[in-house]
């Protein structure tokens, strides 16, 4: 049997946005199979050559060159090659907490699991270099991740299918947690909430409503409450000076960023800041008085 793998043996940094479990490659004998089985993280193969079956739940998909199948994790699947003409495939398994949104984009659920691309030799390509990576001595990883991005663009940018929502509440999150992702990732710059509108993908006051029905707050209140909370984590710190912390936490005038968080957490900053370190100083010494007075006899 013509087998090549590239299994991944670093941390699986469940906090990570994506990473690999494993990658590889296989010609397959005539009736080979595998499972009924499960996984624990998303399984892509995509086929080279050949045809064979992928059956999950009750539906059984004919498969051919050109053809790709998602196993999603936790799902219990079979897969078979054809007897005549066993199928040649790649595969990637990989998680992250971008896993499950990126598929979405690419119109891949446990509902809906089978793709097609035969345009060109540009997801093969993907496959193949990401199995060669693991035999680079330096950045063989960072290869694997680099190609393991372009195959999903790819699948992105040819999805003609709508995407995919259990129900206008799901959808209804999904647009809320991309609004919570892009204040996470760039609550450090100077961002607006009309730039994050249109990272999500919907009018601002459509946003607004459906984000505070749900959080309860506006975006622009989630967003400074979620700037003085980086603030007051940053200000437990000796070594950095208010201005550093406002910069930090995308606030470019020292003075407003004193005034927003004063309005949060009713003291300034440098109210909270001289309170930590009160606090630090009365731990000391009570730590000092415990260790100095000796424990009665008994």
């Amino acid at each position: 049997m013509d087998k090549r793998i590239a299994d991944y043996d670093g941390p699986h940094l469940n906090h990570t946005d994506l990473y690999i479990y494993q990658c590889g490659a296989e010609s397959c004998p005539g009736s080979h199979s595998h499972g009924p089985a499960v996984r624990d993280h998303y399984l892509i193969h995509y086929i080279h050559s050949g045809k064979g079956i992928f059956q999950t739940g009750d539906t059984t998909y004919h498969l051919k060159a050109g053809d790709g199948f998602l196993i999603c994790p936790d799902i219990v699947t079979f897969y078979q090659a054809d007897e005549n003409d066993p199928w040649r495939y790649s595969w990637v398994g990989f998680h992250g907490l971008k896993a499950e949104s990126y598929l979405l984009e690419a119109g891949l659920t446990a509902e809906s699991p089978i793709f097609e691309y035969a345009e060109d030799d540009y997801i093969g390509n993907c496959f193949y270099e990401m199995a060669e990576a693991y035999y680079l001595k330096r950045g063989g990883s960072v290869k694997r991740m680099a190609y393991l991005y372009l195959f999903l663009y790819k699948l992105i940018e040819t999805n003609t299918k709508e995407l995919f929502y259990n129900s206008s509440e799901s959808r209804h999150d999904a647009y809320i947690n991309g609004a919570l992702q892009f204040i996470e990732t760039n609550y450090s710059r100077n961002i607006t909430i009309d730039m994050l509108s249109r990272y999500v993908g919907l009018n601002r006051s459509y946003l607004n409503s459906i984000f505070k029905a749900s959080l309860g707050k506006t975006l622009q209140q989630y967003l400074m409450e979620f700037r003085v909370r980086k603030a007051c984590e940053l200000l437990e710190n000796d070594n950095l000076r208010i201005g550093d912390i406002a910069h930090s936490v995308g606030y470019s005038d020292q003075l407003l960023f004193s005034k927003v968080f004063k309005r949060i957490q009713g003291v300034t900053p440098s109210e909270y800041k001289r309170s930590i370190q009160l606090a630090r100083i009365c731990s000391v010494q009570t730590s000092a008085m415990s260790i100095a007075v000796p424990p009665k006899s008994s």
